[in-house]
């Protein structure tokens, strides 16, 4: 008799590969995103303010995609680089509202 010690240990969980329809996905937001913001510049005849702040919102929403679906931060034990993540977000945010309030005021 043999005795293998491969045999008494137990299986891991391994890692569920995920479909490429989660990236086909994501990417035709963006260019969905991208040819949206092109859309409204070319169109000119909308408000500067009303550009600039939807340009900013889909940036925004491009951002977020992109960290979920291509960075995986929806997986399990990205919990940390998130933190550090919106802790660098606040930080960087601090530094506009700063600088614009030190600039205008």
């Amino acid at each position: 008799m043999s005795n293998n010690s491969h045999e008494a240990t137990t299986p891991s969980k391994r890692h569920k590969p995920e479909s490429p329809t989660n990236h086909y996905l994501s990417y035709i937001i963006s260019i969905v995103l991208t040819m949206l913001a092109f859309a409204v510049v070319l169109y000119g005849d909308l408000d500067r303010s009303f550009i600039f702040i939807f340009i900013v919102t889909l940036a925004l929403v491009q951002a977020v995609i992109q960290l979920f679906f291509w960075m995986h931060a929806k997986e399990r034990g990205h919990l940390f680089p998130l933190i550090f993540l919106a802790g660098g977000a606040f930080v960087a945010l601090t530094g506009v509202i700063t600088a614009v309030y030190w600039v205008w005021w």
